[in-house]
């Protein structure tokens, strides 16, 4: 992917979070950093789970991190040697080889705590279906630090999408899991995928990019928080979105609240939010530079977005699609959206409703209750 001209400035993994993101005071004024405008909010402390005093060192397990040696087993069975209490298992700097059909399982009552300069690598595989690391009906869980790499480079792909190999895979009704200053990125599916009837996941202070399908996909699932993360540069296989939130059949998804987050640079939408998913709110992100649109909606019901900035989209900025109720859009900033018809300037002004002179901002198509209410746009 040539990614010159474009702006893409991330954070460091392990960076400090408040040298990341700062407060910034108005919407209007966002915060700069490295050329990257950022929104304005405050930044949130993810919860820390409830777990042991244990610690294990996957070094003194057989993991080496040498960028060669298979420290598969030895991580796991770090992780495996935690008393029932639980604990936590560190990974020191390195670069950690995994099989990814044995992947890391991860336990309950466990902090994995990865050092700024620990990456744990996929080898390469042919599998449609992989993870680096799973949390599979276990509560209390935490991991935090360093770096996931997956295989897209060096992937066997043969037929089928290989759409399901994900960095970090929550499901099996795991709950009260959070992940949290970590990058994820070169996955052949998702950086992180959440689903199997999960309940109360926080992700915090992540960078999830250049992954094939998306930046993190939420299925079936509720009480899901998204702090201050970026979801970039997805490309590869369909729906290619920084943020798809879309339920498999007979599911739901409801009560998400993604906060001060960037989508920016997707493939397709930065925002995907499809049927049989309610009560989300979508507050202070920036949805910039995405290969179709900012955000589609269908069939959601109960969606607030609010102070957010959508700007520099290839196609309309927001489009509510059918079925899409209970909507609530306000005080958000648009500008120079559905850029493939060419650059359109215009007086900065303020609008309370709609009007065809923001229709490259917004359109709704057979959207019901909605309130669109006082939005800048320039």
């Amino acid at each position: 992917m040539n990614n010159t001209n474009l702006v893409h400035e991330v954070r460091e993994a392990g960076m400090p979070r408040r040298e990341f993101l700062r407060n910034s005071l108005v919407l209007a004024v966002p915060l700069v950093i490295g050329g990257v405008s950022m929104p304005a909010f405050a930044l949130t402390t993810p919860p820390t789970r409830a777990r042991g005093t244990a610690v294990r060192d996957v070094k003194n397990y057989g993991a080496v991190g040498n960028g060669s040696h298979d420290d598969t087993a030895g991580i796991q069975a770090a992780i495996n040697a935690l008393p029932s209490t639980g604990g936590t298992v560190t990974i020191p700097a390195g670069t950690y080889m995994i099989d990814t059909s044995k992947k890391i399982n991860l336990r309950s009552k466990m902090h994995l705590k990865m050092a700024a300069g620990a990456i744990l690598k996929a080898k390469t595989s042919s599998l449609s279906r992989h993870y680096l690391i799973h949390v599979n009906g276990d509560s209390d869980v935490e991991i935090s630090g360093g770096q996931l790499v997956g295989d897209r480079d060096t992937h066997r792909y043969g037929s089928g999408t290989h759409e399901w190999g994900h960095g970090i895979s929550i499901g099996g009704g795991s709950t009260r899991v959070t992940i949290r200053d970590l990058r994820v990125s070169k996955c052949t599916g998702d950086g992180v995928c959440i689903g199997g009837n999960a309940n109360d996941v926080v992700i915090a202070n992540i960078v999830s990019t250049n992954n094939r399908r998306q930046g993190l996909s939420i299925t079936n699932c509720a009480n899901i928080k998204v702090y201050d993360s970026e979801f970039s540069y997805s490309k590869g296989t369909s729906p290619e979105c920084g943020i798809d939130i879309e339920p498999d059949e007979g599911g739901s998804a409801r009560s998400i609240l993604i906060q001060n987050c960037r989508l920016n640079n997707n493939a397709k939408y930065g925002f995907n939010i499809w049927k049989r998913t309610s009560g989300v709110t979508v507050t202070g992100c920036t949805m910039e530079r995405n290969g179709s649109l900012g955000m589609g909606t269908n069939g959601v019901s109960s969606l607030k977005v609010t102070n957010c900035t959508i700007r520099l989209n290839s196609a309309t900025g927001i489009v509510y699609n059918t079925g899409t109720s209970g909507v609530t859009h306000s005080n958000n900033l648009s500008y120079q959206n559905y850029t493939r018809l060419g650059a359109r300037t215009r007086t900065p002004f303020t609008m309370t409703g709609w009007s065809s002179k923001i229709e490259r901002d917004i359109l709704w198509k057979s959207s019901s209750t909605r309130t669109i209410g006082t939005n800048k746009y320039q």
